[in-house]
């Protein structure tokens, strides 16, 4: 799809502030947000996405970031069927179950730490992340294992958000 975001870094500094902070710096949880809703095959405008996400978060207004479990509770409001899972040894399941899925964790590099939002979409060949890296010129390989990518970066604390189109008959009893 052409109108995904494969790297936040390439967004222009001045377009699409996120709070006080630009898309580039902390937009990943709206970017998770619009890549999942584009690969499900909906509408998504990258302005009311943020407008909403700063509204979620009084005071701070996406100048950290976006909550941890926001992106759950915004697919939930919308309709769509959402499974959050904690125990990394079932996002394999969970995700494959998924049409996409949201895919959040820690890093650490020496002496900086933070968080990031992944869009996962399971494929035939295993998964693909969306906007995974600083230099992603397209969609990313997690190869066949989320948990198996997230143990070779070293990536922890994780959440898996899995969603399932609404439009799809066959997910009334999938929550």
């Amino acid at each position: 799809m052409k109108d995904l975001i494969y790297c936040q870094r390439d967004i222009p500094k001045e377009q699409w502030r996120y709070g006080f902070r630009t898309s580039a710096a902390v937009g990943c949880g709206w970017i998770a947000t619009y890549n999942a809703l584009r690969l499900m095959g909906y509408r998504a405008e990258p302005e009311k996405l943020i407008k909403m996400y700063e509204h979620m978060l009084p005071l701070v207004h996406g100048n950290a970031g976006t909550a941890t479990l926001a992106p759950a509770l915004v697919f939930r409001n919308w309709g769509f069927p959402v499974k959050v899972v904690f125990d990394r040894k079932k996002f394999d399941e969970t995700a494959a179950a998924s049409d996409v899925c949201i895919v959040f964790y820690h890093w650490r590099n020496k002496w900086k730490f933070g968080a990031h939002f992944v869009t996962v979409q399971p494929t035939e060949a295993g998964f693909v992340g969306y906007n995974t890296y600083r230099t992603s010129k397209g969609p990313d390989s997690w190869t066949g294992s989320i948990d198996g990518f997230l143990k070779q970066k070293k990536y922890f604390g994780a959440v898996l958000i899995g969603i399932r189109d609404k439009r799809n008959k066959e997910v009334a009893d999938w929550n």
